[in-house]
């Protein structure tokens, strides 16, 4: 890839990424493929407790992740406007998939009792001397950025959030279009993959959205629940945006922030 093409590529999906999160994210087509195969269907495992507590928003506060635990990247407990993306300001044209879309804008899914928003944005490997611009380019991209929404519900509405999510990743499997904040995302194909550990339930779903020049790359989402909250993980890579190469969401910040939902 020429070096104008990929700074046009890469800083077109920054530009996208910092705005929306989600602009230009998508799956590369053989990479992402590999990436998917072998992996089953989010499958919840619910839990046959009594209710849980519906956590307040000061509540949710205390458990949201603190920078103290990570040990690396940079957590953001305020959010720019252009990350703390609204509910009517994402669209899908098939109503079917509006939960994908709002849980890849970092948008709570139904009507929470209370939520709250955190950022994490990786650290960068830093090139070598020698490293070509174009490499040095993509390697300054190459980190993961992850919106974090914590919402808590009433009844069973952490339930049926996820629920929701898994139900729209199977309809929406041949993809669909949606606009957030004014923004079109053509997604040209959704696939599920391991439920994550460590909550009720939970899900994984890969969206390949088409990004600039042609590119498909990977945007991800990651739900789980623990009793009456869910959290939602939306996560890209802006390197993945020009490359379409696949990429993985941090585990330890997945491990780290529904650890302190107890």
């Amino acid at each position: 890839m020429r070096t104008s093409s990929v700074r046009r590529t890469a800083l077109a999906a920054s530009a996208a990424a910092l705005a929306l999160l989600v602009t230009a994210c998508g799956g590369s087509g053989d990479d992402q493929d590999k990436a998917d195969e072998g992996k089953g269907k989010a499958a919840p495992s619910t839990s046959a407790a009594a209710p849980a507590k519906t956590l307040t928003a000061a509540e949710l506060e205390k458990a949201a992740l603190a920078q103290s635990d990570v040990k690396g990247g940079k957590v953001a407990t305020k959010l720019p406007a252009t990350d703390d993306i609204a509910a009517d300001q994402v669209k899908s044209e098939d109503a079917a998939c509006q939960p994908l879309a709002h849980a890849q804008a970092g948008v709570a899914q139904g009507e929470p009792a209370a939520t709250v928003k955190r950022s994490f944005t990786g650290d960068p490997v830093k090139p070598s001397a020698d490293t070509k611009p174009e490499d040095a380019l993509l390697a300054a991209l190459d980190t993961e950025k992850v919106l974090i929404n914590l919402a808590s519900y009433e009844g069973d509405g952490a339930e049926q959030a996820v629920q929701g999510v898994v139900a729209a990743a199977e309809k929406c499997a041949g993809g669909f279009k949606a606009t957030l904040v004014g923004e079109p995302m053509d997604v040209a194909k959704v696939a599920t993959g391991d439920a994550p550990e460590g909550g009720d339930e939970g899900a994984a779903v890969t969206l390949t959205v088409a990004a600039d020049e042609g590119v498909k790359a990977p945007a991800k989402i990651v739900l789980v629940r623990k009793g009456s909250t869910v959290v939602t993980f939306s996560a890209v890579n802006l390197a993945s945006m020009a490359t379409g190469k696949d990429f993985e969401v941090p585990a330890d910040v997945v491990a780290a922030q529904v650890g302190k939902l107890g």
